[in-house]
């Protein structure tokens, strides 16, 4: 799944003034909106007990996540053309094995 933040998103006003850079926490909505999407998961029943911030997303960059696995676990990586940005696992909630 791709997703581009705009320039002009809410998060960006205070992060960072005059340099801004996309959230962490809004690519991870990113990641969990594709899970949604790919296996029909609400996010409220996803964890996320590993993440990993590699380099930063500019506004108006396109990036990419892409999941491998299916329910309760996947690994996930969030990517701008060649470059990863981040990486991590997500589990479902309720999942005894975490």
């Amino acid at each position: 799944m791709q997703f581009t933040i705009a320039a002009d998103h809410p998060c960006l006003a205070g992060h960072f003034p005059g340099r801004p850079l996309v959230p962490g926490v809004v690519l991870l909505e990113q990641v969990l909106h594709a899970v949604e999407v790919h296996a029909g998961i609400e996010a409220g029943a996803l964890r996320l007990p590993q993440v990993k911030f590699i380099a930063p997303l500019l506004p108006g960059q396109t990036a990419r996540v892409a999941l491998e696995g299916q329910a309760p676990r996947w690994k996930f990586s969030v990517s701008h053309q060649d470059q990863l940005l981040a990486r991590g696992e997500l589990v479902l909630a309720g999942d005894a094995g975490t």
